[in-house]
């Protein structure tokens, strides 16, 4: 665990939005473009009560990811909130394997609505919801997150995959 004291009104990383409003706009976004341009595909794949199985495995699945990179977040007492300052590294336990676990999951999340509902259309804005959280979001922590613990972070970095896998 790794502290800073620096708490200065712009001490964030200055994302783009909250990533689970990026993640609702996708979603929302998705379910309008199902009724405009409906494809149909992933309605007709499974039956709806396997698709609602699934999503919700997906999603416990997605939960668990985030309680665990939650209890670290805790267990260090930095802030989980973007738009508040970094306190300290979460380096430990899921954060061994990725480096950003919640934002992994959120994306599950994301995949788990989109089978749950039938949603062709938030199952293809993936791509672009990913692309948006990777510049949007998780570039902007790195460069937060260097700047402002330094080589602690960048050996950190260098050792843990940005987007490994979670478990």
């Amino acid at each position: 665990m790794l502290m800073s004291n620096a708490q200065e009104p712009d001490d964030n990383p200055g994302v783009i939005a909250l990533p689970p409003l990026i993640a609702l706009m996708t979603f929302l976004a998705g379910l309008v473009l199902d009724r405009l341009v409906p494809i149909g595909v992933a309605a007709a794949l499974l039956p709806r009560v396997w698709r609602m199985l699934l999503a919700l495995l997906l999603f416990a699945f997605a939960g668990y990811i985030v309680a665990l990179a939650y209890r670290v977040f805790e267990r260090v007492g930095t802030n989980m909130d973007v738009r508040k300052p970094a306190l300290a590294l979460a380096t430990s336990d899921i954060y061994t394997k990725t480096r950003n676990p919640m934002y992994q999951a959120l994306g599950l999340m994301l995949l788990a609505l989109a089978v749950g509902v039938g949603s062709d259309w938030t199952a293809l804005l993936l791509v672009p919801w990913a692309l948006v959280m990777h510049i949007g979001v998780v570039l902007r922590e790195e460069r937060y997150l260097e700047q402002k613990f330094g080589d602690d972070y960048r050996r950190y970095k260098a050792q843990v995959p940005r987007y490994g896998w979670p478990l």
